[in-house]
């Protein structure tokens, strides 16, 4: 899902990232830190190469649990080395200390806590990335020139802050996430299955899912189960139960689990907000009359009034970068806009042909508020050289629900690679 750049007129650097596991560190920051005491023990641990999903569901057969047993934070990426904390209930710290777990997943501190980590408990993320161009890479090729680029761009950046864009990954390898929580919304199975198990497409699917998805195109269910790879359990779920009602949509779609259904609703307002934000990028600080805002320091929304004098007001604290606009993640609880502010998200759900009742159903959503920028903070720039060449480094601290993806790729003006 590729969205504008805001810095389109300073030229970017180029370059890849994630072409090793070392290039992309992320090191998760907390909400609160555990106070060595409960009933839940807390884990600290380190992924190299694995999902956050996929490191929850090795720890909790390690342990005998079942995966809802497991807490965490937030997901961190698969494509890189991270560390992030889990919490398990009722396990004493010898049996954690002595879990035997694959290569790429290390346990590298435990502490106990007297809740479970729960999504969203996390203040933010702390970066280091290396990004690398095979240009750079030449005998005598002065690594000055990509250095001033980026950061002619930070230091613009810094000033207006970044736009706060759901960053590619929420939509999926097929960039259709959002497709799907939209058929969920408006509940038609059909189409949801369709989506879900066929439509092939050679560019993204490939060897044995791009065999299932035509066959199931073809109506050929049990074949198509038949080649599905067992670790895609809620494709292989749906179409048994399509093989099982003799091609029910509705049953297929029931089968999927109800958290994953519920990350594709997610989905639709992260493409929604885009699109809203997209509208606005030009005037990224601007605050309109009717606009929501969000105070940097705690979160919290507050309504401008709708006259042209309360905008200013509140504009000199945007320009100070204590609060920004924020826009909609839509949903049958959230707060509306007014005004000229109002206006603007009104035309984003027409355009949808959606209103916030859309959001009420069965895989509804409450919705609330996201501010439209962030500002990075401990930014740090450099270079080095190790065995695979010269290259840049950047360190970042983002706040909690930013995507580290979007400030890269006004660095870089060039496609980011997602897992």
């Amino acid at each position: 899902m590729k969205v504008p750049y805001l810095t389109a007129d300073l030229p970017g650097i180029g370059g890849l990232i994630k072409q090793h596991l070392a290039d992309f560190q992320v090191e998760e920051i907390p909400l609160y830190k555990p106070e060595g005491v409960g009933t839940h023990a807390y884990l600290l641990v380190e992924k190299r190469g694995f999902s956050t999903m996929a490191a929850a569901d090795i720890l909790a057969k390690a342990l005998g649990r079942k995966n809802i047993d497991i807490g965490y934070a937030g997901l961190k990426d698969k494509q890189a080395v991270t560390r992030q904390w889990f919490s398990v209930e009722h396990l004493e710290t010898a049996r954690a200390r002595g879990m035997e777990l694959p290569k790429g997943l290390k346990v590298v501190e435990i502490s106990r806590h007297r809740n479970k980590i729960k999504r969203g408990h996390l203040a933010g993320n702390r970066f280091t990335i290396v990004v690398r161009n095979p240009e750079w890479t030449r005998i005598g090729v002065s690594m000055d020139d990509p250095r001033q680029k980026a950061e002619a761009i930070l230091e613009r950046l810094e000033k207006t802050g970044v736009p706060n864009f759901f960053g590619p990954q929420r939509f999926g390898m097929r960039h259709d996430n959002h497709l799907l929580g939209l058929a969920l919304l408006t509940n038609n199975p059909q189409a949801f299955i369709d989506r879900f198990l066929g439509d092939p497409d050679p560019s993204v699917d490939h060897g044995p899912v791009l065999l299932a998805r035509q066959h199931y195109v073809k109506k050929e269910y049990e074949r198509a189960l038949e080649l599905w790879p067992g670790h895609l359990r809620d494709e292989r779920r749906a179409l048994h139960a399509l093989v099982k009602s003799k091609g029910n949509p509705k049953r297929a779609m029931f089968a999927v689990n109800v958290e994953l259904k519920k990350l594709l609703v997610s989905a639709l307002q992260s493409f929604l907000f885009n699109n809203l934000l997209e509208r606005r990028l030009t005037k990224l600080g601007t605050v309109l009359p009717g606009d929501f805002c969000i105070k940097h320091d705690n979160g919290a929304a507050f309504l401008v009034e709708s006259t042209p004098d309360a905008a200013a007001i509140e504009q000199v604290r945007a320009d100070a970068q204590e609060i920004s606009p924020a826009g909609p993640l839509y949903g049958f609880r959230m707060s509306e806009a007014q005004s000229v502010a109002g206006l603007l998200e009104q035309e984003v759900l027409k355009e949808s042909e959606l209103t916030l009742e859309s959001f009420s159903g069965p895989m509804g959503a409450p919705g609330g508020r996201r501010p439209l920028r962030f500002f990075p903070t401990d930014l740090a720039l450099g270079t080095d050289t190790d065995e695979f060449g010269p290259h840049l480094v950047l360190a970042f601290t983002l706040p909690s629900g930013t995507y580290a993806t979007t400030l890269l790729a006004e660095i870089m003006k060039s496609d980011i690679t997602i897992d």
